[in-house]
């Protein structure tokens, strides 16, 4: 295949990759945020798929957050792309702090108590819920009987709440990000077209001062011929 490496990335290495990117998180980050500032597209409409991107990192609708945000952004009429690269707000190192977050204002808002031991076994219901759906699924065609008691457990004790949790904390944290962003995204393509001008100015320049020497030595040449 054409883009198929050369060297397959050992797991062990892709999964380093994933918690701890080549060059750490911030390289990571400046990266995202140089692509975002040189999409072609106005600052409110990047801006808007920004907040699509960080209000989903706040749902609870993980490996699905790239559909969510791009169905945010199409609602808002925000850049796609700036959408699905600013979901990269979360990532291994704000997960927690976010899942978490989300989980205890959900459990506050609906007036639900935590359950105990419920923030150590956050990834364990995921599975749960995870191995239910499967082990349903299967049964639908063998003699096994349904359960779904850990899917129903991770509905009431961590899906639903973290869904309600997430809206606050989610809507306060994309709206900061899109009022950061739009004037700096205004200032950088400011300066962009004001450097591109002057680049084009310059080429401009460049081309008639090679026009004005051509038609100087052209000149120069038929003077010459004319004084022999």
């Amino acid at each position: 295949m054409i883009f198929k490496r050369r060297d397959p990335k050992p797991t062990l290495r892709a999964m380093a990759e994933f918690m701890w990117p080549r060059g750490g998180w911030t390289r990571a980050f400046h990266y995202v945020k140089h692509r975002m500032r040189r999409l072609p597209d106005t600052p409110e409409r990047i801006a808007r798929g920004i907040w699509a991107g960080v209000f989903t990192t706040f749902t609870p609708f993980y490996g699905m957050h790239f559909i969510v945000a791009a169905l945010i952004s199409r609602a808002m009429r925000g850049n796609l792309l700036a959408a699905l690269m600013a979901t990269f707000f979360g990532n291994p190192l704000t997960y927690v702090p976010i899942g978490l977050s989300s989980l205890s204002m959900g459990h506050w808002i609906l007036g639900s108590p935590m359950v105990e031991g419920e923030h150590r076994s956050f990834g364990g219901k995921f599975f749960d819920a995870g191995h239910d759906l499967l082990a349903n699924f299967i049964a639908m065609f063998t003699s096994q009987t349904a359960d779904w008691s850990g899917l129903a457990a991770f509905w009431r004790e961590i899906f639903y709440p973290y869904l309600i949790g997430g809206i606050i904390p989610g809507i306060i944290c994309a709206t900061i990000c899109y009022y950061l962003s739009v004037p700096l995204l205004r200032a950088y393509q400011k300066r962009r077209k004001g450097l591109i001008k002057a680049k084009f100015e310059a080429l401009k320049k460049k081309a008639a001062a090679k026009a004005e020497a051509k038609r100087i030595a052209e000149q120069e040449g038929r003077d010459h011929g004319s004084a022999r």
